[in-house]
């Protein structure tokens, strides 16, 4: 891989093993060389910053176990034609001005030169920027520290093929105050040997768009063209994200005014795919095309689509041993001298009798599925199309639901359209579930279970709002299932700062909505009965309740016991009340309600629209109607509730005040009785 015009040193393109958390496996770092090797890239940059002999422990020298590992992974990538660079992490408490210090370092690359290895890197990244007293006196700055030790490690190794330096400030956004004015970049640009190349990951650590300015700007004050260490594809700073979107905003133009570009991708080895992939093709363009075998421009949804339909192939395949996949894979045919595995025919094939379930046939995954998946898993400013339009329709949808009671055509064609795309999420999930390859599935599993979560808890919320389904008992509780949030320390701690959410890729108002609390008046009676009629239609089977005559306005609440609630539509719930029963229970002729009514002589009812997903409402509503009743002289208040309204049921259960009363004869069908004693 070479760029005409410029050094005769081949272009740099390839990985960098760089992130933090758990190092790729030997076997996993030997298949990422056939792969480079395979899609035309040359390097590998060994830096895991969790191998503790890299980093903390630097000083170290490898065991005889160890030594046999990485002679054996730099003859893989020797026979694979991939360099194999090994960087070394002394920054964080290496003392430069201690020749001890200096020799330790030496004696270590000398050990891995002595494997194989012809390619080296000092980094100095990620580290505390205070020198210790022993190096203020010895060196002017920091960066003359760090120049110094790297020109004498350099010129004492004498022939590497490539060494590279990891500056401290190694985005624009460490510069003070800025690249061209920054000290520290100036001083090595002009004192670090010109055989050393430095990497650069872009204006910031991840870096949305590199432009050719910004490049054009360091490599005048570096005084060379930069390797870009790109983090784009990274996920280690967040267990929760993935990124499956194409290599993008680099332009073309770029390569030849680079020394080269190495990728730090997701942490996950087999979740690499399409980052390396597409990068590998972005490496062959070229703005101005070139020799036949040179491609002309480069499209991003073009590069993913050929990585998406390369991958399908590895998903399909089966696992082989050690956990290595191939694109095509055939099993293995008995040699002349083994004898093929006997099986009997008839235990090995099940055919399910009359009546009894059919086999479980998986469906085969599709390139569209891989196409969805890396939509929802696109890149870290930028959601993919269809995720984009996911959050488009739910929030058109929320923000419309008053146009949800009044079934809309337009609402209900966009609540449709958003639960097909939610069903093809779930529909992906499962065929992902059953793909052969296993090893790239385990890797995946954790983020599209996370997805699939999501996607139901916002379908299951559309669905409520459109009445297709029973409100849920989950949005009306501040006790849900583990499942119906997103839990962690680290998320309520984000939570509780201010402007959280506001670095969202989809921009919307604040999600939380203000409920106004008041008396009930007589012009409420109308909204009353409507959220009445909008819960009855509701239910599949309504039976008919005691407290029916007070929402539907036949019966009139007692003074000081009727409240409702607002938010930024309008009414949205309400709590009534009647101290005295025994006319509403005598009206309904419920006989053997006297027996109820000598311990709970008063009746409350709330009800609230599904719109509601905050508890905190009607409890405030709860709470003062019952003082009221109380103040009246009661003993106890009941309510009666339809079994199949598991929302209302899980509320009033979770208020601690209220429990489940069996009475005999004075129930409608299908209805619990619910009550509490004044003390």
């Amino acid at each position: 891989m070479s760029t005409p015009g410029r050094d005769e040193r081949p272009f740099i393109g390839g990985v960098v093993e760089g992130f933090y958390g758990r190092p790729w496996t030997m076997e996993q770092r030997t298949e990422l060389f056939k792969r480079e090797h395979q899609w035309g890239l040359n390097t590998y940059l060994y830096a895991p910053k969790d191998d503790y002999k890299h980093r903390m422990y630097w000083r170290e020298l490898y065991s005889p176990e160890e030594a046999e590992q990485l002679v054996a992974l730099i003859s893989a990538a020797e026979k694979n034609r991939v360099e194999f660079i090994y960087a070394i992490s002394p920054g964080l408490d290496i003392t430069f001005s201690n020749p001890g210090e200096v020799a330790a370092l030496k004696r270590k690359l000398d050990q891995v030169k002595a494997f194989g290895c012809r390619s080296f890197s000092l980094l100095f990244d990620d580290i505390e920027t205070e020198m210790c007293p022993a190096d203020k006196q010895a060196f002017s700055s920091f960066a003359h520290a760090q120049v110094a030790v790297t020109n004498e490690v350099y010129q004492h190794l004498r022939d590497a093929k490539t060494f590279l330096f990891c500056p401290t400030d190694y985005c624009a956004a460490f510069c003070n105050p800025n690249v061209p004015q920054s000290s520290y970049l100036q001083t090595v640009g002009e004192k670090l040997l010109p055989g050393i190349d430095i990497l650069w990951t872009g204006p910031k650590v991840v870096s949305n768009k590199i432009s050719v300015e910004s490049i054009e700007e360091v490599t005048a004050v570096l005084k060379r063209p930069p390797v870009i260490w790109d983090n784009i594809h990274a996920n280690d700073y967040d267990p929760q994200r993935l990124f499956l979107g194409p290599y993008k905003d680099r332009p073309t133009e770029l390569i030849p005014k680079l020394r080269g570009v190495l990728t730090n991708p997701n942490c996950e080895f087999y979740l690499n795919f399409v980052a390396i992939h597409t990068l590998a093709t972005w490496c062959r363009s070229s703005a101005t095309g070139g020799g036949s075998d040179v491609e002309m421009g480069y499209s991003p949804q073009g590069a993913l689509t050929l990585a998406l339909s390369d991958w399908l192939q590895e998903l399909m395949s089966a696992d082989q041993p050690g956990g290595a996949c191939r694109s095509a894979r055939l099993r293995k045919a008995p040699q002349p001298d083994e004898e093929p595995m006997q099986t009997d025919a008839a235990e090995s094939l099940y055919v399910p009798g009359p009546g009894e379930n059919p086999l479980y046939t998986a469906e085969p995954l599709t390139l569209d599925d891989l196409n969805l998946l890396s939509d929802l898993f696109y890149l870290p400013y930028e959601h993919g199309a269809t995720a984009r339009t996911m959050l488009e329709e739910l929030d058109w949808l929320r923000t419309h639901r008053e146009a949800a009671a009044a079934q809309t055509e337009e609402w209900r064609g966009r609540a449709g359209k958003f639960d097909s795309m939610c069903d093809a999420v779930v529909q992906m999930f499962n065929r992902l579930s059953n793909a052969p390859n296993r090893s790239v599935l385990y890797d995946l599993y954790n983020y599209i279970c996370d997805i699939k979560s999501g996607v139901g808890l916002a379908r299951a919320y559309v669905k409520t709002l459109g009445g297709q389904d029973q409100p849920s008992a989950q949005t009306l509780t501040d006790d849900p299932e583990p499942w119906g949030f997103r839990g962690g320390l680290s998320g309520e701690f984000q939570r509780m700062l201010p402007g959280h959410g506001n670095r969202d890729l989809f921009k919307r108002p604040p999600m939380t909505a203000v409920y106004c609390v008041r008396p009930y008046c007589s012009g409420d009676k109308a909204e009353v009965q409507k959220i009445f009629k909008e819960m009855q239609r509701r239910e599949e089977q309504s039976p008919k309740l005691i407290s029916d005559c007070l929402s539907s306005g036949d019966v009139a609440p007692s003074p000081q016991c009727a409240l409702v609630v607002e938010d930024d539509i309008g009414v949205c719930g309400y709590a009534l009340g009647l101290t005295d029963a025994k006319q509403a229970a005598a009206t309904e002729q419920r006989p053997g309600s006297d027996t109820l009514l000598k311990d709970y002589p008063s009746l409350v009812v709330v009800q609230v629209l599904p719109r509601v997903t905050d508890p905190s409402p009607a409890r405030r509503m709860v709470a003062q109607l019952l003082s009221s009743i109380r103040s009246s002289g009661s003993r106890g208040v009941f309510c009666e509730l339809r079994q199949s309204d598991r929302r209302m049921l899980d509320f009033y259960s979770k208020l601690g005040s209220f429990e489940h009363v069996p009475v005999d004869g004075s129930l409608a069908q299908d209805a619990v009785v619910m009550a509490t004693k004044f003390q």
